[in-house]
């Protein structure tokens, strides 16, 4: 019984100290640009492959009129965009992300993986969303998977957060660490796809009705929201600082009132 539970011991002290081990930070962020980058490119090759109107069509059907025919394909072209701005978003997190870490490890390693994983995924949910939604007329189980697609893909971004957190004097920046100036808003910016993303899949289940325009709308109102956000917890810790300022002042001032004052005078 002692000789199990020692070997048990030794195998998880080998398994955390394994998932501890350093990682080429370089060779993470290189190998998820590629990711992006494909991913990227498959959503351009899908839009550019189908929705191109036939020339003999536009003359017969739109009278040559190229804008007119090309608003045929408005939801597609909307779901395009909504998509390249969730893959454009998730990258500059990403990015924001390993910027402020200076060590990754394999642990963080694997994380990033599997939200690669799901970042491949979008062109998916893009088909889902344009072309699938108006030929089954299934548009609230379509928009459920991308939601649920862009939700992991975003939170195993903030577990690769959470982990640089917990050794951070090894593996984040002093700006991104807990009580730093970016520790705020590293932690909002993280946090925001995994919200929106549970937000929009709880209301498609109360409601019995979703158009997928209004769903990619939005995703291109996002980049607004980040903006938004970073006023919102800059007024905030502005906020935050001046009230902790003033209330210093305050016990500065009762200190040197007290000071100023005869023994006789503070004991009555």
């Amino acid at each position: 019984g002692e000789r199990g539970e020692e070997e048990e011991h030794h195998s998880l002290e080998t398994f955390t100290f394994y998932l501890s081990e350093p990682l080429s930070k370089e060779r993470v962020e290189a190998f998820s640009d590629g990711v992006y980058a494909i991913v990227a490119t498959l959503l351009i090759l899908d839009i550019c492959e189908d929705n191109v109107p036939d020339p003999r069509e536009v003359e017969e059907k739109f009278h040559g009129s190229l804008l007119e025919a090309l608003s045929e394909y408005g939801p597609n072209y909307l779901a395009y965009f909504g998509s390249f701005v969730t893959i454009g978003l998730l990258w500059f997190v990403h990015h924001s992300l390993f910027l402020y870490v200076t060590k990754a490890t394999r642990l963080m390693g694997l994380l990033n993986i599997l939200s690669l994983a799901f970042i491949g995924g979008l062109p998916l949910a893009y088909q889902l969303t344009s072309e699938f939604a108006e030929k089954s007329h299934n548009e609230i189980e379509a928009i459920q998977v991308s939601c649920v697609i862009t939700f992991f893909a975003s939170i195993f971004q903030f577990a690769i957060w959470t982990t640089a957190l917990l050794n951070e004097e090894e593996t984040l920046h002093a700006f991104a660490r807990y009580g730093g100036k970016e520790h705020a808003f590293m932690f909002a910016k993280l946090a925001l796809y995994p919200c929106v993303s549970l937000g929009a899949f709880f209301l498609t289940c109360l409601l019995s009705e979703f158009s997928t325009a209004i769903f990619h709308l939005m995703q291109i109102v996002i980049p607004f929201a980040f903006l938004a956000l970073r006023i919102f917890v800059r007024i905030s810790l502005t906020a935050i600082k001046s009230v902790m300022s003033l209330s210093r002042r305050k016990v500065v001032l009762l200190e040197e009132e007290e000071a100023c004052l005869s023994p006789n005078e503070t004991l009555s």
